[in-house]
């Protein structure tokens, strides 16, 4: 990241002088201090409700009703999980994500993961600028408009050198994302009906290889991959310190519960208009739905629904094109922050445009083949996620990297669970994709089967090795003091260690990467020339 002359804290709410040594401070105090801080885990979080996101949870409620809300709390522990690592990680390193990947585990890991994130964060904008077509085709707005006119006011609100302007433009869209709470007051959805969805795990009209498959996306819409690229980078671009860790958890705690909340009223909105109505069961689109609203609860909630769609579309791509130019700019080791002007972080700048420019023009080329663009975007993103969480999981018990702010054991068996549980649904997911006719429920169960054993395995090996837990009467030294302990220059950290577990890993993560992209090209290919 960008090198600054101080260390001043410069939020959208507030701001933090560089000699603040935080300390123990009055409730009014910390309320202004979480202000100033807020900004990083908000905007992460509720831009993953983006154009894909909404629609995602909208077909939810008009097929299945209001039986996948379950889903939903399951999500928060895996998103405060993932997303406190890297705020671990770049409030101690100062160093963006994609940077610490490459030079902890060798170029090829790095520039691997950046030209993943590259083609991922690509189609997904591009996935946003359909949501900006959609929404705005119901009000009228032809595609050659507001496509241009979106892409325009993306660069200008991220270019302008200010980092602290940035941030107030996105928390405007982080507001209108309560929008969605007038739609449910037209929608009059039932409040013990969602009480229902939330405590009692089913799919309305039982669970087969078509609903598995969906609940897997209600959950993979929620979890991507570039949302650990972008809060690490962020922090660090925003001068977050270790002294300010805890408000910015608070932040990524906040802005977890928003995106689920939104989540749950769309659902709830989208099963209470369809409930019953000859509609349900037969999802379309994004437009399709705001029509639908429209006719059956009032063309305000048309109106609503699609300045929903619009401002998610507009949160998403901002913080999913920000993000690829952050890890550029780590790995190509140039200028990447906001706070800079476009003369001194031309290359972060220029990319950032490219990205937006090329996805806006892929939405306007008639007949693309925008369907088939949303379905690898969502497979793609379930292949690349297990990878992620991985690199952050390793990295955070990294000594070398983190010190004594490495993970806690209670903290490992968590993040080790919630790895195996992605790579299964990515796994089942990419099987799904390749291989209509297979028994997917026969597949998540055999995977369900391999995760237990897998884990009592482990269990009882450290069990026996004495390794689950320390001898009674054995005193661990105390390592250095959280406060003070930065990560030294990368230059001067030693290799990691090549640990055979470490091996073990990496190579089974290479070869399930290698066979999913294989499979996930040639049914994209096959997708391709069937359409």
């Amino acid at each position: 990241m960008a090198e600054h002359d101080d260390n001043e804290i410069r939020g959208a709410l507030g701001r933090i002088d560089a000699s603040d040594a935080g300390g123990h401070r009055p409730v009014g105090s910390r309320l202004l201090t979480l202000l100033a801080i807020i900004g990083p885990g908000l905007i992460v979080m509720v831009g993953d409700n983006d154009s894909g996101g909404v629609q995602t949870y909208v077909q939810a409620g008009q097929n299945y009703g209001y039986s996948l809300l379950w889903t939903l709390p399951l999500i928060i522990p895996v998103l405060i999980v993932n997303q406190e690592m890297v705020v671990r990680l770049g409030v101690v390193t100062g160093v963006g994500y994609a940077r610490l990947i490459n030079e902890r585990f060798g170029r090829f890991w790095g520039r691997f993961s950046v030209s993943g994130l590259f083609l991922l964060n690509l189609l997904t904008i591009t996935t946003e600028f359909i949501g900006v077509t959609l929404s705005l085709s119901y009000l009228g707005v032809s595609r050659y408009v507001s496509v241009p006119i979106a892409a325009v006011a993306l660069m200008a609100m991220t270019m302008s050198g200010s980092f602290r302007r940035w941030e107030r433009f996105m928390l405007v869209f982080v507001v209108a994302n309560f929008l969605v709470i007038p739609l449910a007051v037209f929608a009059h959805p039932s409040g013990a009906a969602i009480l229902h969805g939330y405590v009692t795990p089913r799919v309305e009209g039982g669970l087969n290889s078509t609903s598995l498959v969906f609940v897997i996306a209600v959950i993979g819409t929620t979890v991507a991959p570039w949302q650990l690229f972008f809060q690490q980078s962020n922090v660090v671009d925003k001068r977050i310190t270790p002294r300010w860790i805890n408000y910015e958890r608070v932040d990524t705690v906040i802005g977890s519960c928003i995106t689920v909340l939104a989540a749950t009223l769309l659902i709830a909105v989208s099963a209470a208009a369809f409930g019953g109505n000859r509609l349900a069961g037969h999802y379309v689109d994004g437009l399709a739905v705001a029509r639908a609203f429209g006719s059956l609860l009032g063309h305000g909630s048309g109106v609503l629904f699609a300045i929903v769609l619009l401002n998610a579309s507009i949160i998403g791509a901002a913080a999913v094109t920000l993000t690829t130019a952050y890890a550029f700019g780590d790995l190509a080791g140039v200028r990447n922050s906001l706070d800079r002007s476009f003369s001194e972080a031309r290359q972060f700048y220029a990319l950032f445009a490219a990205l937006v420019v090329v996805a806006a023009a892929i939405v306007l080329i008639p007949h693309a083949p925008l369907g088939l663009i949303t379905e690898v975007v969502q497979t793609l993103a379930g292949v690349l996620l297990p990878s992620t969480t991985v690199f952050a999981l390793l990295l955070c018990n990294d000594k070398g990297v983190l010190g004594p702010w490495v993970n806690r054991r209670w903290l490992n068996i968590v993040a080790s669970l919630i790895v195996a549980v992605l790579l299964a649904l990515s796994l089942i997911l990419i099987v799904s994709t390749v291989f209509s006719h297979v028994d997917v429920a026969a597949v998540a169960l055999g995977f369900a089967g391999a995760i237990v054993l897998g884990f009592a395995a482990v269990a009882a090996y450290l069990a026996v090795t004495g390794r689950l837990f320390p001898p009674r009467g054995v005193t661990v030294e105390p390592g250095p003091p959280r406060d003070t302990w930065r990560m030294p220059p990368l230059a001067l950290l030693e290799p990691a260690a090549p640990s055979a577990a470490r091996r073990f890993v990496m190579v089974g993560l290479g070869g399930c990467l290698v066979v999913s992209i294989a499979l996930l090209v040639v049914k994209s290919i096959e997708l391709g020339v069937h359409h």
